[in-house]
């Protein structure tokens, strides 16, 4: 790969047409390579029939409409939804940059057909004239060279038909095209693009690759390793980039940017053709960390769009090692879910649970999702943000309308308003959830109605009702950021330019105090799995053991595979009730924590003394009266047992904050929310303790 030293300059210096570069191209990769570098040749050398059937399907939905005075080249009805032929995603990937493409220069397109006297043909329908515009575009992109045709291909008579067509007219198509660019005194035809839809185009070209490393698969370091074996080089910034290069993403720690001119490379190899790195836009991935951020142990999710597989993937990746489920909504045919649960075992995903309703279809109090404690929220947008929209499309399963409004720069007021009023819909839905703590929301759009508007109405509206705690916004907290304690804007904004695609990020979470929604097992679960009881559970001895009962405790926690474990049984020690019983360090700690926590906030609800675990007795003894029946011969007391009833105690914990621990190329460390989440989150629980106020006598 390294040896193509000169042909990658001229790409990168944009020689488009200069064929030679993928032609000789050697990739070092063998394993899982051979399809695509097929499909690459292809590429330069033609394309598949299906692909230019996709490509007029696509262009047919999308083309420019002119008035009627003006209308010159008809292209027959469009209100049929085209539906595609899909054989793999490079294939989808290339029908639709065709489409995109023949788009752009629809204009010139149609004056090289018109001043070639090419078009109108009475042999041609209406209905192929987007298929010949956009095999047009191919051929002049050959530079009216003959495909080559493979003998795996199924012939299509319709493609077959035009490509005759147009072969046989190659000569004065290329004189008119000669013309077109002499009249626009265009050195190559991107010169006859407008002014901001060459801007566009040349930020879409620069924008890095953005790709996320599936753990699933692959580790960091193995990463790092595999792209140094083939020759990358890693840099500390995209401004560094030079040839083959890699930097890590700023905000997210499993993400790898790379030069844009390497992508026909990059889906050549085999950590792509493996699943172990996945191209995606990157505000995906923002999303995706945001809500993990926000999880605590055993906490499930609810993806409220099922829209991109990678997401969904991503968002399980990042709980890989924890018993988070994530519950993906509006799957509804069962050929869907079954594509969906192919391609999440490909990836290594197994916490993924897919609902064939959609996400305002289900109701709040449904017992799945009681446990699910963030809804990463992901609406359908303008996208106008996005750098790359063909590839978003592709990974989004979006709307092939987008390329229409990209090329246009804007998108209608009508469907403006339309997209802004299902999102509203969607978030306030969100809000209704009870057991919900945190929402995401995030699109890829750069109009106010879609992104803070939509927030703030949803927020204004209070459609979580008086008995539960309202949201309020918070800063978003990522893996990689070096200081996310500064961060102080509660929404997340990025512009499009030609290192990023734009983004908006919003993360709504209840306010503090909340704990009618939490119960007494998740408050006990959290503390836990961050060590604030310390070892409460001591176990008996073997002779306690055989003499006394047992006593099962059952965990709260969800397996990977859905079911619960097995309870698991405790032992405690019967201590001496005369002899003061130290407290456990932790347990001190808690308690102090507490007294404290108490003093700085008057209004908390003062907690009950802290006994440990360790010091409540299994077994009580008492000694038997002196007109007891059951004394004993030679004066000894018959020892009577018997349990002792408990009651329930309320104590408050300290402060639960969510961490995450991510991970960098030095090592691991901690990313913590901003100053806005400097306040307590005190959950009042129950355990159970015996009664302190019965005297009872122990014999030393």
């Amino acid at each position: 790969m390294p040896g193509s030293k000169s042909n990658l300059v001229s790409l990168h210096e944009g020689v488009t047409n200069d064929t030679s570069y993928l032609r000789e191209k050697k990739i070092s990769d063998e394993k899982g390579s051979v399809e695509k570098r097929t499909m690459t040749l292809i590429e330069k050398n033609g394309y598949h029939d299906s692909v230019y059937i996709n490509a007029a399907k696509i262009f047919q939905g999308i083309h420019t409409k002119k008035l009627k005075d003006r209308i010159l080249v008809r292209y027959g009805d469009d209100s049929v939804s085209p539906m595609l032929t899909v054989k793999n995603q490079s294939f989808l990937r290339i029908s639709y940059e065709l489409a995109f493409n023949a788009l752009k220069y629809q204009d010139l397109l149609e004056e090289v057909l018109l001043d070639s006297c090419v078009y109108p043909c009475h042999s041609i329908p209406e209905e192929l004239t987007s298929l010949l515009v956009v095999m047009l575009y191919d051929l002049q992109e050959r530079k009216f060279q003959a495909r080559e045709i493979f003998d795996e291909e199924e012939p299509v008579a319709e493609v077959r038909k035009i490509e005759h067509y147009l072969y046989s007219f190659k000569t004065k198509l290329a004189a008119a095209l000669a013309r077109c660019r002499i009249k626009h005194d265009a050195l190559s035809i991107e010169y006859t693009l407008p002014e901001a839809i060459q801007k566009q185009v040349q930020r879409a070209s620069a924008l890095p690759l953005c790709v996320w490393i599936n753990t699933f698969k692959i580790s960091l370091q193995d990463v790092f390793g595999d792209l140094k074996k083939k020759g990358f080089t890693r840099v500390e910034s995209v401004s560094d980039f030079n040839r083959y290069t890699y930097c890590m993403d700023q905000h997210c720690n499993d993400v790898l940017l790379f030069p844009s001119f390497l992508k026909e490379e990059l889906l050549n190899l085999d950590l792509f053709a493996d699943c172990k790195l996945l191209l995606q836009d990157k505000s995906r991935s923002l999303a995706v960390h945001s809500a993990r951020a926000l999880l605590n142990v055993g906490d499930d999710v609810i993806v409220a769009q099922a829209g991109s597989h990678l997401t969904i993937a991503h968002m399980s990746a990042l709980t890989i090692h924890s018993t988070t489920r994530i519950f993906v909504c509006g799957v509804k045919s069962s050929g869907k879910a079954a594509e969906l649960k192919n391609l999440f075992g490909q990836m290594g995903c197994k916490n993924i649970q897919l609902i064939d309703e959609d996400f305002t279809e289900i109701e709040p109090t449904d017992s799945r999702l009681q446990n699910a404690k963030v809804v990463l929220l992901l609406p359908e947008c303008s996208g106008l943000g996005v750098g790359n929209p063909v590839d978003f499309i592709v990974n989004e399963q979006g709307d092939a309308g987008l390329l229409r409004d990209v090329f246009q720069g804007s998108v209608s007021q009508d469907k403006l308003n339309a997209l802004a009023e299902r999102q509203l819909r969607d978030l306030m839905h969100a809000m209704k959830f009870t057991k919900v703590q945190a929402i995401v929301y995030c699109t890829c759009s750069v109009y106010p109605e879609e992104n803070e508007l939509v927030v703030k109405k949803a927020l204004e509206s209070r459609v979580e009702g008086n008995k539960l705690q309202p949201y309020r916004l918070i800063p978003p907290v990522f893996s990689a950021c070096s200081n996310p304690e500064a961060s102080t804007e509660t929404f997340f904004k990025m512009e499009p330019s030609e290192t990023s695609s734009g983004c908006f990020l919003a993360v709504l979470e209840r306010e503090k105090g909340s704990s009618d929604n939490v119960s007494a097992k998740d408050i006990l679960a959290r503390a836990a799995s961050k060590g604030l009881l310390g070892d409460l559970l001591v176990e008996e001895s073997k002779e306690e053991e055989k003499k006394q009962p047992k006593v099962t405790q059952c965990s709260s926690d969800i397996t990977a595979g859905g079911t619960k474990p097995k309870t698991a049984e405790h032992r405690q020690a019967v201590p001496n009730t005369k002899a003061g019983v130290p407290l456990p360090k932790a347990v001190s700690n808690v308690q102090q924590k507490t007294v404290n926590l108490s003093k700085s906030l008057p209004w908390l609800k003062k907690p009950h003394k802290l006994v440990p675990t360790s010091a409540v007795p299994r077994v009580w003894k008492r000694r038997a009266g002196p007109g007891s029946a059951g004394r004993a011969r030679g004066g000894q007391a018959q020892v009577e047992r018997r349990r002792l009833a408990l009651k329930t105690v309320d104590i408050i914990l300290p402060p639960v904050t969510p961490t995450y621990l991510a991970s960098s190329c030095s090592g691991e460390r901690e990313a913590f929310r901003g100053p806005s989440e400097s306040c307590c989150r005190l959950s009042t629980t129950s355990m159970f303790f015996p009664p302190l106020n019965h005297n009872l006598e122990g014999k030393k």
